[in-house]
């Protein structure tokens, strides 16, 4: 792995409340290279958190604590917001999970697209309009001239993700969160999407967070793998190896995965231990 775009040590997102604080992501540590990460668990496990925790978008009343944050080197714990507005979009880009409320229902996806150009790279309305198409055509768009001219609900699941993605790199970042991004697609659409991603991320040598509950996307996708649940990593291993992983609660995991090779009449069911939140 190559020097460490994210060092992250005992990170913490809480919300306090009514009746106490919720403890979304506990003492959570790990570091990101320019390798393709996945992060794994059910859901209300803490991987989005995390992610949103990463690009300073826990909302408030959320609390985020943590021993180190870096970014390249960069303290992000100690960033204002005017500073997070410069490394959101240009450095790390998050990729959210469902389109259809991520995009302007108002705007066409060319003028959003074209509108990080304007804020991050400073370029003529020519030139972000030159980018936007191209973009398009890199995220294996049809037609991107046509596309750019579309409005969000005019768009199918997969292209809107598509458009998501070429949102989000036209800034060409060090940094992207994929979150969910092949959840709501068919399988089709599913392996062109991260078709995409792999190649965006060999090519500009990109450091990528792949957030799913789908371990055999994960295991064939990512390189490396943090398994969570309630909030904590309960265990790191290498992607190919998931299979063989040693904690329970990722076992449990594997084993309720549903397979072609191997028909069961029934899937397993994750039995809780309350020691794993220890």
């Amino acid at each position: 792995m190559s020097a460490s775009l994210l060092t992250i040590e005992d990170l913490n997102v809480s919300f306090p409340g009514r009746s106490g604080i919720t403890h979304a992501v506990r003492n959570a540590s790990f570091t990101l290279g320019r390798e393709r990460l996945g992060i794994v668990g059910e859901s209300g496990s803490g991987k989005s958190t995390t992610g949103r925790a990463l690009l300073g978008l826990v909302p408030r009343p959320g609390i985020v604590t943590a021993q180190t944050m870096t970014y390249a080197g960069r303290n992000l714990l100690a960033c204002s917001e005017r500073e997070w507005q410069e490394l959101r979009g240009r450095r790390m880009s998050m990729v959210m999970q469902d389109p259809k409320y991520s995009l302007n229902p108002v705007q066409t996806v060319g003028h959003q697209i074209s509108e990080t150009c304007y804020l991050h790279l400073r370029t003529s309305r020519e030139d972000a309009r030159r980018r936007t198409i191209a973009m398009l055509e890199a995220v294996q768009i049809r037609d991107p001239e046509l596309v750019s001219q579309l409005y969000p609900h005019q768009l199918s699941g997969g292209m809107g993700q598509r458009v998501m993605i070429a949102m989000m790199l036209i800034a060409e970042p060090d940094l992207l969160i994929a979150d969910e991004p092949t959840s709501a697609l068919d399988v089709t659409v599913q392996n062109e999407v991260l078709r995409i991603l792999d190649a965006l991320v060999r090519e500009r040598g990109m450091g990528l967070i792949f957030i799913s509950h789908n371990l055999t996307v994960v295991s064939s996708f990512c390189d490396r793998v943090l398994i969570m649940y309630g909030g904590r990593i309960v265990e790191e291993c290498a992607a190919r190896d998931l299979n063989n992983a040693r904690h329970p609660y990722t076992r449990a995991l594997v084993a309720a995965t549903p397979s072609l090779d191997v028909p069961r009449a029934e899937l397993a069911t994750v039995v809780r231990d309350p020691a794993w939140l220890q």
